[in-house]
């Protein structure tokens, strides 16, 4: 079990990313929250097994079809919180 912290810049806000993130999270099954910060930019905490936390990462930098992903930024977090599912916040 892996689990990431990830910041996403660009225009990511009010075009449906965390709604996108969501979805690529339960594609992937990953668990965790994604939400908006004031800055501009998507916060997401997710936590999931190795392959899918790679494929999940690549959705995300590819973003939406109404987005655009500027830059990536993602931190290894070694304490593994348990997350039982994804919420948007």
């Amino acid at each position: 079990m892996l689990r990431r912290h990830i910041i996403v810049r660009g225009d990511v806000q009010g075009v449906g990313f965390r709604y996108f993130t969501r979805q690529n999270a339960s594609l992937y099954g990953i668990c965790g929250w994604v939400k908006n910060m004031p800055d501009g930019s998507v916060e997401i905490d997710a936590e999931g097994n190795d392959y899918n936390m790679a494929e999940f990462i690549k959705a995300i930098k590819r973003g939406n079809g109404y987005s655009r992903v500027e830059s990536v930024t993602v931190k290894e977090l070694n304490e593994i919180i348990g997350y039982g599912a994804f919420s948007i916040r």
